[in-house]
């Protein structure tokens, strides 16, 4: 018997005689599961002489699969880790510093790999099946989940999971990281304060909810924001007056779902002075745009789109996904309820960059009119990391709510 199936006897040995021993008529802690381990872990070291290392990792591996996510904790324990993507029982991918490579550990059993995924959906209320195949949910520590089953997936159970680090990032770190330049910073911190509505764009993985959330920290702290998000994951800061709100999806016992549409007008009636809708995918658009344009100054939110022009253009695809409207109107609602599109991208050397801040100057001629702020200028590239500079190109044109708001 080689060293590797050794190591998994002794696991699943252990494993069967500690789910053996728990009582499962009351709710047992942690420490006493880990004491059952630590036991069992000194009968089994002696009969496969397993040294000091195996008997730390074999106690951490055991506690992990009865109590946390099996092979996966390690990795959502890692600050290191931004993406892990398990395909089947077959492979885990893990995203480290911008590459992604195959990790060395695997789901045992496609049985195992199942119960991680409903303890996964079980802890924020969400239910995945055969019948309802595909859910987004959260982790503990706020990273996403994404979850997909057979029959749709057709090489087993697919997990992704995205990794936020414990700490939100300010502002501050995207300076130290070269993501924005200080004057850029300075002023989106003056259009924040002053209420200027503020969507930001970009491509998956481009850092649009972490860009949000350092935007946050510039919220007037005495303002009562209100969040709304398919899957809570913002980590908004030092907000006293903060409200959150997710959806919800139907289930088998007949239960409605909830939608950010749903949300949204039931926020307008819970006295917001901002709105903030994590990202924006369909028809919740009109309702959000609605929003906008009644009072609701200094909200924010995000899209995927490639570049700031397309964002426009995904935003009036989806409003008519909610509204059957002339094509016209839905350019004025946009053109009157967004001030700002702050566009980011990952460039070719994983960084992440805002490449275009813009301002929606108005509607005319069915036509809505943008003005570039500021845009990344790329002047080559040293020791593959690419080399540039967020330059302004145009100074702000509305300073109506600068002006009104008393910010310079």
């Amino acid at each position: 018997m080689n060293e590797s199936a050794r190591y998994q006897e002794c696991k699943r040995y252990i494993s069967d005689h500690v789910r053996q021993k728990i009582d499962l008529s009351r709710e047992v802690e942690d420490s006493e599961i880990q004491e059952i381990i630590d036991s069992m872990i000194v009968q089994v070291g002696r009969k496969y002489a397993l040294s000091l290392r195996e008997r730390q990792e074999l106690g951490k591996s055991v506690f992990y699969s009865i109590r946390k996510l099996d092979v996966l904790q390690e990795l959502v324990d890692c600050d290191e880790v931004t993406e892990i993507m398990v395909n089947g029982t077959e492979s885990v991918f893990v995203e480290k510093s911008g590459c992604i490579f195959r990790w060395d550990k695997r789901f045992e059993t496609q049985e195992k790999l199942e119960d991680v995924i409903q303890q996964i959906v079980a802890k924020c209320n969400r239910v995945v099946n055969e019948a309802s195949p595909i859910t987004d949910a959260r982790l503990e520590n706020g990273s996403r989940v994404n979850i997909v089953l057979a029959p749709v997936a057709l090489n087993g159970p697919v997990i992704t999971i995205r990794r936020f680090p414990k700490h939100p990032i300010t502002m501050e770190s995207l300076l130290n990281y070269g993501s924005i330049s200080q004057q850029a910073a300075e002023e989106l911190e003056r259009l924040v304060i002053a209420g200027y509505n503020i969507f930001i764009s970009g491509g998956t993985g481009s850092g649009k909810t972490t860009f949000l959330n350092a935007l946050s920290h510039y919220i007037p702290k005495t303002e009562r924001i209100i969040t709304i998000e398919d899957s809570a994951e913002l980590q908004l800061q030092e907000i006293p007056n903060l409200v959150r709100l997710e959806t919800r999806n139907a289930n088998m016992d007949g239960v409605r779902p909830i939608t950010i549409r749903d949300l949204i007008k039931s926020t307008l009636r819970m006295r917001p002075d901002r709105i903030i809708v994590g990202e924006v995918r369909g028809g919740e658009a009109i309702d959000m745009l609605q929003a906008l344009n009644t009072g609701h100054d200094g909200s924010l939110s995000t899209g995927h789109a490639n570049s700031s022009k397309d964002m426009l253009a995904r935003l009036e695809t989806m409003v008519l996904m909610g509204m059957e409207l002339p094509l016209s109107a839905v350019r004025r609602q946009i053109a009157s309820g967004v001030d700002i599109i702050v566009h980011l991208g990952r460039l070719r050397d994983k960084s992440r960059r805002v490449l275009e801040i813009v301002e929606i100057l108005s509607c005319e001629n069915n036509e809505i009119v943008t003005a570039p702020l500021y845009q990344f200028q790329e002047s080559g590239e040293k020791d593959g990391i690419v080399v540039g500079e967020l330059v302004k190109v145009n100074t702000l044109t509305h300073t109506g709510k600068l002006k009104a708001s008393g910010v310079r």
